[in-house]
């Protein structure tokens, strides 16, 4: 198991308990199952203790951590019937957003999502999930099939922003990302989002203006990463905690900040500790909030999904 900087001293007890086991299965004689146990006991509540005192910059740790699943692992645990589609029909295909037809407890969807990947190799392939203009515009082309057919759209929202690239840039970048939230705006499906690990920026607003949006409890959800807030503010990268805490990107702050719907939780120590927990959690909240979505007249839904945005920071104002 990958450790983060924060865990260093849980892996030293969970790596001893782990050492005893194995020298006991190499030499039958040697009885440490209690000094094991003991071990895993204060595993555990150190492991407690870490989770429930996570700060801003630890959840941003955890939303980025190597193991935690990823896009194409929500879509072959939650959907069945999965058929990939490919490329913008204008440039080419951008291997940071997967998406295609599905079915969703036997309904059938639109999935689309961004994919980093799970190695070095999936990595370089899926550019980190930052997706260029071709990406921003398969997703559009998505978006307005399952508006054509009627089909819901669900999206899985996992980037730290949209590639700065000098190619991305001279494709119009910045356009792709305003058509894709325009298209957001303008389909008459229901449109719920989840936020598995990051959503940076624009990058992840354009996937994110749904009518229904729910986080994973250590993912995060900001303008800009901390370390690049840091940089601005501060002219110094190193400054990324203070930065963390002042952006409010967690998913405890932007609930109450009503900027998303809903909190999935995650088991203790995070999604990538207990996958198929987190998997059941994120069906039954999809689930949910596709049903508060089913029965509302098609001009409804759009309706309602540019209030919800357009209503954003009006109290504030006001105040």
């Amino acid at each position: 198991m990958h450790y983060l900087d924060f865990e260093k001293p849980l892996a030293e007890i969970e790596g001893k308990a782990e050492e005893l086991r194995a020298m006991a299965s190499a030499n039958p004689e040697m009885d440490v199952e209690d000094e094991a146990r003991a071990l895993d006991r204060k595993a555990q509540a150190m492991l407690t203790d870490l989770y429930t005192k996570l700060t801003p910059w630890r959840k941003c740790q955890v939303a980025r951590h190597p193991e935690r699943p990823h896009c194409r692992d929500y879509i072959a645990a939650l959907f069945t019937e999965y058929m990939p589609l490919a490329g913008d029909r204008g440039f080419a295909d951008d291997h940071a957003v997967m998406g295609g037809l599905a079915r969703f407890n036997d309904r059938p969807v639109m999935v689309i999502g961004h994919e980093k990947g799970n190695d070095t190799q999936s990595r370089l392939t899926h550019n980190f999930g930052m997706a260029r203009p071709e990406g921003y515009r398969k997703a559009i082309r998505l978006m307005e099939m399952a508006d054509r057919f009627r089909l819901p759209v669900v999206t899985l929202v996992d980037t730290p922003g949209a590639y700065p690239g000098k190619g991305a840039e001279e494709r119009g970048q910045s356009e792709a990302i305003a058509r894709c939230t325009e298209t957001c705006l303008q389909i008459r499906v229901p449109l719920v989002s989840v936020i598995i690990g990051e959503g940076g920026s624009g990058g992840a607003v354009a996937f994110a203006t749904a009518n229904r949006v729910a986080m994973l409890e250590h993912s995060v959800y900001s303008v800009i990463s901390p370390e690049g807030c840091a940089s601005i503010l501060w002219k110094d990268s190193e400054k990324m905690r203070e930065a963390a805490e002042a952006l409010r990107l967690t998913a405890q702050d932007l609930l109450k900040l009503g900027v998303i719907d809903r909190i999935i939780p995650e088991p203790l120590g995070g999604a990538h500790r207990d996958v198929d927990s987190t998997m059941a959690s994120v069906a039954g909240t999809i689930a949910a909030m596709l049903g508060q979505l089913e029965d509302l007249p098609r001009a409804e839904l759009l309706a309602a999904r540019r209030r919800k945005f357009l209503s954003m920071g009006s109290k504030g104002l006001a105040a």
